[in-house]
C-alpha cells in the first residue's frame, strides 16, 4: 500500500506544496519562512514517522496568519488523501507528552467527522516572531480539512515553547497510532461500515 499524497496550493496570499508520506521514518524538509512553524511540523513529522516535505510562501509581511493557516488546511488534505478509503486504520491515537516542567494530551478520531477542542492557554502571546495564537489555527485547519475528530489540552506549564513544542510532538504520537494498520481490521473500524 503507498499511503502518499502531494497537494498544491495557490492563492493570492500564499503557494504552498506538501508532499506526505505516511509510512515513513521522520524525514523531513520544511521552508515556510516562518522558522518556529518549520520547527513546530518537524516535530509532528519525526514523531509520528511521517516524510513531509513542505514549501510555503504567503504574505508575510502582512503577518503569519494566513500562511499558517493554509499549511494545515494542505497537510489537512495531504493527510486524507493519503488514507485513502481509510482500510485497516487503528482510526483513534492518543498521546500524553512531557516537555520539561509541561504535559500536553492530544487525542484524536480520523472519523470524517471534523471537531476540534483546543484547551490550551498560554502565558506569552508571542514565541520569537510566531503569535502563539496561530498554532490553534493551525490545528482547526487540519482538523477541518482531514475530517479529525481532535481534542487538545495542556495539562500543565509555564513555558510557551515547552507547552507548544509537548503539543506537536503529542499531536505527531496521536497520529501515528491512528494511521498505523491493524491486520484484524476488516474494511474500516466502524459498524457504519464507512468512516
Amino acid at each position: 500500500m503507498n499511503r502518499e499524497a502531494k497537494i498544491k496550493r495557490s492563492t493570492l496570499e500564499t503557494d504552498i506544496e506538501v508532499k506526505l508520506k505516511i509510512d515513513g521514518n521522520g524525514k523531513h524538509k520544511i521552508s515556510s519562512g516562518i522558522p518556529f512553524m518549520d520547527h513546530m511540523i518537524s516535530l509532528v513529522a519525526k514523531h509520528g514517522f511521517f516524510d513531509i516535505e513542505l514549501k510555503a510562501r504567503g504574505d508575510t509581511d502582512v503577518d503569519y496568519h494566513h500562511t499558517v493557516e493554509d499549511i494545515g488546511i494542505c497537510l489537512g488534505q495531504a493527510l486524507e488523501k493519503a488514507l485513502d478509503k481509510k482500510k485497516g486504520i487503528k482510526r483513534y491515537g492518543d498521546a500524553t507528552v512531557p516537555m520539561i516542567e509541561s504535559l500536553a494530551s492530544v487525542t484524536l478520531d480520523l472519523s470524517g467527522r471534523s471537531n476540534f477542542v483546543y484547551n490550551v492557554k498560554l502565558k506569552k502571546e508571542k514565541v520569537g516572531e510566531f503569535d502563539t495564537e496561530l498554532a490553534e489555527e493551525f490545528f482547526r485547519s487540519f482538523a477541518g480539512n482531514c475530517g479529525i475528530d481532535l481534542h487538545i489540552n495542556k495539562i500543565y506549564g509555564d513555558n510557551t515553547h515547552h507547552i507548544l513544542e509537548a503539543v506537536f510532538k503529542a499531536f505527531g504520537q496521536a497520529l501515528d497510532q491512528a494511521t498505523a494498520i491493524d491486520q484484524r481490521i476488516k474494511g474500516v473500524l466502524s459498524t457504519k461500515g464507512k468512516l
